[in-house]
Formats: C-alpha cells, sequence, structure tokens
C-alpha cells in the first residue's frame, strides 16, 4: 500500500516500509505543486505469508473513505488523499480555472486502474449519485466521478448572493458518484477569526 507521508499511526512490527518520491522525481513535484499533496510518499509491503496490520489516519478530524475503483476513474480535492493500494494509478488533471476561482485549485488529484483509494474529509463524508445538474456550496466537494463538470455560478442574483453569506457555489453537471464532506475549514476559520486577538 502506498500512504500519503505521515499517515501511518502504527504498524506490525514486520511490515517494510520505504520512502519515495510520489510516481517518481517530476511526478512527485507536479503532484506537490499542482496537486496539493506530499512529494514524497511511504510505501508498505507485507512480505511475510500471515496478515499483517498498518493503521492510517488524516490530519483533518472527519471520515475516511475507501473505495474500490473498478476501471473507474476519481477526482480528489487537493488535501483528501490519504493511500492508494496496487491497481491505482494516481496523476494529476486540470480542474480548470472554475475550481480555482472556488478556491479548490487548478488541478486535481486523478485515480483510474483496479485498486483502491482511500480518502478523508473535515467532517462527515456524504456520498451522492447525481444525474444532470447539482449545486455543492464551495470547499464541501471531496472527490468526484471523472465525468462531471464543474462550474462555478452566483448562488442567486447579485443581492441574495452577498446577503446569504453563500457568494459563488460550485455547479456540478454530468451522471456519476460525488462525494460531500459535512463542514469545511474555510467555514471554521471565518468562525474562529473574531474570536481570535
Amino acid at each position: 500500500m502506498t500512504a500519503e507521508a505521515g499517515a501511518m499511526v502504527s504498524m506490525d512490527a514486520d511490515v517494510t516500509m520505504t520512502t519515495e518520491f510520489s510516481g517518481g522525481f517530476f511526478s512527485g513535484l507536479i503532484r506537490k505543486f499542482f496537486g496539493g499533496e506530499s512529494l514524497f510518499v511511504n510505501v508498505f509491503r507485507n512480505t511475510t505469508n500471515r496478515p499483517l496490520n498498518v493503521i492510517l489516519t488524516q490530519g483533518m478530524i472527519g471520515d475516511i473513505e475507501a473505495i474500490k475503483l473498478d476501471n473507474k476513474t476519481i477526482c480528489l480535492q487537493p488535501g483528501a488523499y490519504i493511500a492508494h493500494t496496487p491497481g491505482a494509478k494516481m496523476g494529476v488533471r486540470w480542474a480548470g480555472f472554475a475550481s480555482w476561482f472556488a478556491g479548490e485549485g487548478l488541478f486535481k488529484l486523478q485515480f483510474k486502474g483496479s485498486g483502491r483509494v482511500l480518502f478523508g474529509s473535515y467532517g462527515g463524508i456524504t456520498q451522492k449519485e447525481i444525474r444532470g445538474e447539482f449545486l455543492v456550496d464551495n470547499s464541501h466537494l471531496v472527490a468526484y466521478d471523472e465525468g462531471i463538470q464543474m462550474n462555478i455560478k452566483l448562488s442567486g442574483n447579485l443581492i441574495s448572493s452577498i446577503t446569504s453569506g453563500e457568494g459563488f457555489i460550485n455547479k456540478l453537471k454530468g451522471n456519476g458518484t460525488i462525494f460531500l464532506q459535512s463542514r469545511s475549514v474555510s467555514g471554521l476559520v471565518g468562525f474562529l477569526r473574531p474570536k481570535v486577538r
């Protein structure tokens, strides 16, 4: 299993761990600067003939989801990735200026193949199937199927968008699965800012 640097909590003593560039030096640089992930990953190997345990976690307080790709492609928001198993191929995908404008970054991590991917959220994770258009508040989208397109729009007219506190929202379009997080880091920062002096 390959995991984000710093994700390991504990492991059996017979598990071997090596640290590598994430997909090689240049791929690691691309993922670090454009995908919002670490330059290095840790690779855990079981060279015995018995089951061994590795316990992983994430930096945020929230749920962790493990999905089997089954030759599907999924995109992750920056910071959501935790680990993947052999068969899952990691890459970086251009997300577009709409994603950048929403504060979600210009690039997303993309996984395809047949392995499993583990990713985490801030708060709880909700899985939803969408057909057609669906609206999501900024910073609540954690992961989504490759065929779903993201655009940014005002939550209402100009006045209601400003006074409602919603501002801009993600307008998703397509058919597939999305994963939403119940909390947002920007919401927490906004809550704490007036209390910290």
